[in-house]
């Protein structure tokens, strides 16, 4: 399975992205998917995921209300709607996916990451 992120870019603090993950290869039947974001010389931090049989929702608090993770298991992609964006926003954001239950906040937890896409925000 390889996962393939898109959707980022620039926008002005207060606008929307919605970044996609679209997961390709054999048969995709993950636990979870996951977004992470990386601001450059800090670690690596859970934004959401999305548990793929009943697609249950977790959201980390720096983005509840803003963003809303969903998935279309038809297309085997995962999509992260980000509204009222903000320049601590700004990162190289991944999708990732687990195939085994673990902690949804904990990287450990997925074993498939995509590349990353950045999004930037001015102010």
């Amino acid at each position: 399975v390889q996962l393939q992120a898109s959707g980022g870019g620039l926008v002005q603090a207060g606008g929307s992205l919605r970044l996609s993950c679209a997961a390709s290869g054999r048969t995709f039947s993950p636990y979870v998917m996951g977004w992470f974001r990386q601001i450059p010389g800090k670690e690596r931090e859970f934004v959401t995921s999305i548990r793929w049989s009943d697609g249950r929702t977790h959201y980390a608090d720096s983005v509840k209300g803003r963003f809303t993770i969903s998935r279309d298991n038809a297309k085997n992609t995962a999509y992260l709607q980000m509204n009222s964006l903000k320049p601590e926003d700004t990162a190289v954001y991944y999708c990732a996916s687990g195939r085994q239950y673990g902690a949804l906040m904990v990287q450990s937890t997925y074993d498939t990451w995509g590349q990353g896409t950045l999004v930037t925000v001015s102010s």
